[in-house]
């Protein structure tokens, strides 16, 4: 059994725990917290070890400096073209002043939120459905710019907003779908059109280059052609020029004339010959019997072109 004194002596222990516990104040890092004294203003403690009066001083606000990502609820909004879509997001703030955070709003959270909505409908009702996909950073940087006006009073930096889900009715859904389906199937066919525009192009260029190939070797051929004839006749008018080179120098060569008589004799009647043998009919010169006078006549065009010849 514990005596009155043991008694009075723990109430005063447990008295002066509760004066330390009131008077000893820890603000965590990135924090601040709002010290009223008799019930007014009287300071705001950042971080680190601090002594109040107990009773007197009272902690009344408590704000985290960090950052905070707020959920924006969904909601309905209105677009320009009277479609009715479903659009939320999460909107970034800091707290930079204690002071007005506590005194400046009620709450400054909850009336963020609501400045965030209100500025997210007036901007939706000035786009159109198709725009508002495209334009989320147009609608994030417009809320940010309003909600931070608003917000600045209380202390309240607004450093960001974004656009989550923007979600239109079913219908316009379907409608969309079907939309970008006949969009697909509308580029598919463009691709494959211009695929066989490309394929007949190209069989067309290889038609032209196959036939340029063809006539250039055509062309070269007959030109092949043509030098190898000219070389041809040139070296068989060099040879036949030769080859009266040589019989012109063995006819001016002692007993020339004589061989040359007796070829032409035997030609001439060799030809005779073949002709008789060839057909049952045939017409015979008047002088055929003078052979002697055939061989003269040749031995005189000799003679002739050799005189020409010792003349030049």
């Amino acid at each position: 059994m514990f005596n009155a004194g043991t008694i009075f002596l723990l109430l005063v222990i447990g008295f002066i725990f509760i004066i330390f516990l009131r008077t000893i104040r820890i603000v965590p890092q990135r924090s601040a917290f709002i010290v009223e004294r008799l019930g007014k203003y009287n300071k705001t403690l950042t971080a680190g070890l601090h002594i109040l009066i107990p009773f007197v001083d009272r902690i009344s606000y408590r704000h985290t400096l960090k950052e905070q990502a707020l959920d924006v609820p969904p909601q309905t909004c209105i677009t320009q073209d009277n479609i009715s879509v479903e659009v939320d997001g999460v909107l970034y703030l800091q707290v930079l002043d204690p002071y007005n955070a506590s005194y400046g709003i009620d709450n400054y959270l909850f009336a963020s939120i609501q400045i965030a909505q209100t500025t997210m409908r007036s901007i939706i009702g000035k786009l159109e459905l198709d725009t508002t996909f495209e334009e989320r950073d147009r609608i994030n940087t417009d809320i940010v710019l309003a909600v931070d006006a608003a917000s600045d009073p209380w202390g309240v930096k607004v450093t960001r907003y974004e656009v989550k889900n923007i979600v239109p009715p079913q219908s316009i859904k379907d409608a969309m779908e079907k939309q970008m389906r006949a969009e697909r199937e509308k580029r598919a066919t463009i691709a494959e059109s211009e695929g066989d525009q490309q394929a007949v192009m190209n069989r067309a260029e290889g038609e032209r280059s196959e036939l340029i190939a063809r006539s250039e070797g055509e062309k070269q051929r007959r030109i092949n052609e043509a030098q190898g004839r000219a070389s041809e006749i040139e070296a068989v008018a060099k040879a036949t020029a030769a080859g009266i080179r040589e019989i012109a120098t063995a006819i001016n060569e002692p007993g020339g004339m004589d061989a040359v008589n007796l070829r032409v004799a035997e030609q001439y009647l060799g030809e005779f010959g073949k002709i008789a043998g060839k057909s049952n009919t045939m017409i015979l010169p008047a002088n055929m019997n003078d052979v002697s006078g055939m061989v003269a006549a040749a031995t005189k065009v000799f003679d002739t072109i050799k005189k020409d010849k010792d003349s030049e």
